[in-house]
């Protein structure tokens, strides 16, 4: 692989790469090496009104497009990312820190997902709907600011860009300054694929400057934003007052519900591999483990031994688990959690505190397993974020919904049994915008979102897609 310093100072705006309005470069880190791998500049409330601008000048043309014509560009997109796909994911495995074969198995395949799914929904959606002597219509709603982290790059980015484009909205887009290289890759792709002028720009910058400024413009008519709570709390606050759409997907501290009619040792397996895939960077991972408390000590043991067949490493080794955490704030905030669940009592069955051994460099963080876990304890209260686990005993089925409810959060859930129709009678009493029964995988034609402090809106499929129209009623 190119080892490189991979360069883009430009902003994509109005079908061009131009440059900052005022110059403010930083470097993007490997966070395997901790070493520059990449450097992008930061953007201004300037810049994003000139991307603004631009996407508002698209807007009358491309919102009155065919739903050929849009189908046929995202054929286009699709078959030029293909081209791109191997550069895509080594860039996210560079940047990140994912093991190069998850970066290219799962990171950089939810573009093509994505992109396909845009594409199906958009052949197949009614635009018109008569109801009486009424016809409804559902219109673009015009230009969208998307905001997008680190963590999933260009999954967050290829859920928001793709329906934006099927519904004929254009957008400027603020990518993750942490994680910026794959979104220029990405505009690259779209400039090759014949998006029109303006209909994506593409403004890299953090969030109190750029995202600030692109939650706040008047001239944008929706905000979709994925990042922490505290940030959409934010986001919201300043689009208030010009009373966009804002759709939102936010924390998780999702719970995994290990039901006593479970088979208990593919279940807790399952969970802990779940629970440290990404490096535990995921909003939906499973990281409060539900257990019988008349089986806490065995699915301890095996929860303890699953960990310590994860191996952690360089992200461009076949033999490698998982890769670093993303960033040397991440790393710190990972482990001032870990300290607080050991100051607060739980029992450290596995990892801890430290980089594993072996790795003196680099943001590796150590699997780690919390047992005798209360569901007030901080590391089962707080998104840590990192491969942590937190496994927590109950005493009936009532109190294991009652603690997997017990939480601000509400994005994801998990539910084992040997039972399918008891896992599902359990779901249903879960506060929560996903349930996953016996182990089940993410469905890309699903409505993807939380309920409570995890978010408002879905994304994914046609309800994902659905958030980028307006509705208007013709009377008469």
């Amino acid at each position: 692989m190119d080892r490189d310093i991979k360069e883009q100072l430009n902003f994509y705006i109005d079908g061009d790469w131009v440059g900052p309005e005022e110059a403010n470069p930083i470097d993007v880190i490997n966070p395997a090496t901790e070493e520059p791998m990449g450097r992008v500049s930061l953007g201004s409330a300037a810049d994003v009104d000139r991307a603004v601008r631009a996407a508002g000048d698209a807007f009358p043309g491309f919102s009155r497009t065919t739903r050929e014509e849009r189908v046929a560009l995202l054929d286009r997109i699709l078959e030029v990312y293909e081209s791109r796909y191997e550069e895509i994911a080594e860039t996210i495995s560079l940047e990140m820190g994912a093991p190069l074969a998850f970066a290219r198995e799962m990171q950089a395949a939810m573009g093509t997902e994505h992109f396909g799914q845009a594409r199906e929904v958009l052949e197949a959606y009614d635009f018109e709907e008569d109801l009486g002597n009424t016809m409804v219509l559902k219109e673009p709603i015009g230009v969208c600011g998307l905001i997008t982290p680190w963590n999933w790059p260009i999954n967050q980015i290829a859920c928001k860009v793709a329906p934006a484009l099927a519904a004929g909205c254009p957008m400027i887009l603020k990518p993750s300054e942490i994680a910026p290289l794959n979104a220029c890759l990405l505009a690259e792709v779209l400039h090759e694929a014949g998006v029109p002028a303006g209909v994506f720009n593409l403004v890299n910058g953090d969030g109190p400057a750029a995202g600030a400024a692109i939650a706040a413009h008047p001239g944008i008519d929706m905000v979709s934003f994925t990042g922490s709570t505290q940030a959409g709390i934010e986001v919201a606050r300043a689009a208030a007052s010009t009373v966009k759409r804002v759709t939102q997907e936010l924390g998780g501290k999702s719970a995994n519900i290990i039901l006593e009619d479970a088979d208990l040792k593919p279940a807790v397996e399952d969970g802990v591999m779940r629970c440290f895939m990404n490096s535990g960077q995921s909003c939906n991972a499973p990281t409060r483990m539900l257990v019988p408390a008349s089986r806490e000590v065995e699915a301890v043991e095996i929860a303890r031994a699953a960990a310590a067949q994860v191996k952690p490493g360089d992200p461009l080794s076949d033999t490698t688990d998982i890769g670093p955490v993303t960033s040397g704030a991440q790393f710190d905030k990972v482990q001032h959690l870990i300290k607080k669940g050991i100051a607060e009592g739980a029992l450290l069955v596995a990892g801890g505190l430290g980089r594993p051994e072996g790795l003196e460099k680099g943001y590796y963080v150590r699997p780690t397993v919390f047992a005798n876990v209360s569901n007030d304890m901080t590391v089962a209260r707080e998104e840590i974020f990192g491969p942590v686990l937190t496994i927590l005993a109950y005493e009936s089925e009532d109190d294991a919904v009652a603690i997997a409810n017990d939480t601000p959060y509400g994005l994801s859930a998990s539910v084992h049994s040997g039972d399918p129709e008891h896992a599902r009678k359990v779901a249903r009493l879960l506060r929560s915008g996903e349930v996953h029964l016996n182990g089940a995988g993410s469905d890309i034609a699903a409505p993807f979102g939380g309920y409570k402090e995890s978010g408002n809106g879905r994304e994914w499929g046609v309800y994902g897609f659905e958030e980028f129209l307006e509705v208007k009623a013709i009377l008469g």
